[in-house]
């Protein structure tokens, strides 16, 4: 039986908690005082600890993986082990819980835009619980990745209006929600002081070393530090100092690009028409041709204090511009903190930022520019297992005025580009990073590329050495010493795939549970590296994937090798986010995007015949909560 550990919330139940915390919720909180940076920076590089007496090292668990597998299927419901059970917690279109602002959804997607700036965004994807009761209460902060505008609107994209482009920007971004424990379920907290929409239309500054720069001034905005709004939010990080980081991914497809795209937008794959989404037509700052500074906007990581629903978010120049996929934090040995970020496109590549100074006692307030000073680098993957971090700065390893690079701005500005220049190596679309305390390992998924290797494209190399890579792997590396570290160590956990397929580019090595395309990505308190997969709704159970009909979440036992299928979801979706609560009873994970095998611009009736959960009617994303029958540990 598991140990409870339900009481250790109370060792300093009003403190602030530390990184450690909040990556590893079974470590202890801190003073938010003078001593919170010196504690904090120990903890970094080291196992298990003991503050104020209580353990952090949870004993009595057992076997890391102790619950039997889930098997595949096709089902439209989330299947989980025998004991669990799953709730629905959090849809697309209900009240956030703003006082005063509740709208109710409305199934036939009549909902108006300045309803769904009051309510949870489409496609729910990274997730975080911060606590502020322990394990009974917290906020829930999570992204929304974008929009199946086919679902979102009377009529879909036929008399598309500025009404529908105001919705559609008021239905991604970023939700957060107030939630408390009643003991046999969680519900939100309505209303809630806490609760709030960050939309495509809020208003964010600029810092860092790309703030007022030349390339980042419009029109409407001369200063070139405030801007409206974020896009495409897909995965995420936190911060010691109890901040949420929310990454602008594949923005560029909100852009009409120009007629003949200069090498900067071509860079970037900006086109006539961009993805397809049309808001240029109501919204001309999405007009490259008449605003062609406002994409360079995009593309950050934004900072966002959840404990505070009047600041305003920021976006964070000096972390680089990329499609972010995600911004892991972790910290070093004198307390600095360490960004790692993985940029999912085929042939981009994986970054670390190290601030230049360590994380400040006071909180939010203490560290408002802590991430606006430090060393942006990108990394290269050497043959034998080994890397090394090349350092993007201004003057250094051929980033020069006469290349381009003018300033510290450029450089953020075109981190593609500037990795391209040092020759960083080309990835296989890096998504979710996630590191383990313990024992140093940082893992990276990379989720697939089948164009490797074809004409035309990069040719495989030691860290992706597959051709026509369909299946995806997990790579990792630990650093030597610190986490900021310029050299590494590195392999591969994992190559997914089906073990009875002979082609390389197809055949997987798991120890379990056949797995591919994996994407989402954390490690637990025990140290468990729990994995979401993505694989393309068109490929399905289809051909290499005709035992993976529906994207599932595993488990995986790091010491051992050992990965067991722990969630199938619903036809059509992907699995998302996924974070605890401290005592490790709750587990929260977002499904995204039911029913998606049917065009996201179509009606809403071809859809439903792919999924209509979770309410058996127009499929909405949705975070579910799962807890254990008998009250234990998840996944022990």
């Amino acid at each position: 039986m598991a140990k409870d550990f339900s009481t250790m919330d109370d060792c300093n139940p009003s403190h602030n908690q530390s990184i450690h915390d909040l990556s590893n919720p079974l470590r202890r909180t801190i003073l938010r005082g003078g001593l919170a940076t010196t504690i904090s920076s120990l903890l970094a590089p080291l196992g298990a600890v003991s503050l104020s007496g209580c353990s952090t090292t949870p004993t009595g668990i057992g076997p890391m993986l102790g619950f039997k597998s889930v098997t595949m299927n096709d089902l439209d419901t989330v299947t989980v082990p025998d004991g669990y059970r799953v709730q629905v917690l959090y849809r697309w279109g209900d009240a956030v819980g703003i006082a005063g602002n509740m709208p109710a959804y409305k199934s036939d997607a009549s909902n108006t835009a300045t309803e769904q700036e009051a309510q949870a965004g489409m496609h729910h994807d990274g997730i975080h619980y911060f606590p502020l009761d322990g394990s009974q209460r917290g906020l829930l902060v999570m992204n929304h990745e974008y929009t199946d505008d086919g679902l979102l609107h009377v009529g879909g994209m036929r008399d598309w209006s500025a009404e529908k482009v105001a919705k559609a920007q008021a239905a991604m971004g970023v939700s957060v929600i107030e939630i408390v424990n009643r003991g046999n379920s969680w519900e939100v907290v309505r209303p809630s002081r806490f609760a709030r929409r960050v939309t495509a239309t809020t208003p964010m500054l600029i810092t860092g070393p790309a703030r007022g720069h030349a390339r980042l001034r419009t029109r409407d905005d001369a200063s070139g530090a405030v801007v409206l709004g974020t896009v495409n939010n897909c995965a995420h990080g936190f911060t010691p100092w109890g901040t949420y980081l929310t990454c602008e991914e594949n923005f560029n497809g909100y852009f009409n690009g120009p007629d003949k795209p200069d090498a900067d937008q071509a860079r970037w794959g900006l086109k006539k028409g961009g993805a397809g989404y049309r808001w240029h037509e109501f919204d001309e700052r999405f007009d490259v041709a008449r605003h062609p500074n406002e994409y360079n906007r995009f593309g950050w990581v934004v900072e966002i204090d959840p404990m505070d629903p009047t600041s305003t978010p920021v976006k964070r120049t000096a972390l680089g511009r990329a499609a972010h996929e995600g911004a892991h934090v972790t910290q070093t040995r004198d307390g600095r903190v360490v960004v790692y970020m993985g940029e999912d496109s085929r042939f981009e590549y994986i970054y670390k930022f190290v601030s230049r100074d360590a994380v400040r006692p006071g909180g939010a307030k203490a560290n408002a520019d802590l991430l606006d000073h430090g060393t942006l680098y990108v990394a290269r993957f050497n043959a034998g297992g080994r890397g090394e971090w090349i350092e993007l700065t201004q003057g250094k390893n051929g980033l020069t005025a006469e290349r381009g690079f003018a300033s510290q701005g450029d450089v953020v500005i075109s981190t593609r580009q500037a990795s391209d220049l040092v020759g960083a190596t080309k990835m296989d679309r890096p998504e979710w990073i996630a590191s383990d305390a313990k024992t140093g390992w940082v893992y990276c998924t990379l989720t697939n590329n089948a164009t490797r290797g074809k004409p035309g494209f990069p040719g495989v190399d030691a860290a992706n050495p597959r051709v026509e890579n369909t299946m995806g792997n997990i790579i990792r590396w630990k650093e030597d010493g610190d986490f900021a570290a310029t050299t590494f160590a590195w392999n591969h956990f994992v190559m997914a795939g089906n073990p009875v397929l002979d082609r390389a580019d197809a055949k997987g090595n798991v120890k379990g549970d056949q797995l591919g395309s994996p994407d989402g990505l954390w490690v637990d308190g025990r140290g468990v590296l729990w994995i979401e997969t993505d694989i393309s709704t068109s490929t399905l159970g289809k051909g290499d994937y005709a035992a993976t009909p529906n994207n599932g979440m595993y488990a995986a036992d790091t010491t051992t090798g050992e990965i067991r299928r722990f969630l199938v979801g619903p036809r059509g979706c992907e699995l998302t986010g996924v974070i605890m609560t401290p005592d490790m009873k709750s587990l929260f994970v977002n499904i995204q995007h039911p029913g998606e095998p049917a065009s996201e611009r179509s009606n809403p009736d071809e859809v439903m015949k792919v999924s209509t959960w979770p309410d058996k009617a127009r499929p909405r994303s949705a975070t579910i909560v799962i807890t254990r029958a008998d009250g234990g540990v998840i996944g022990a």
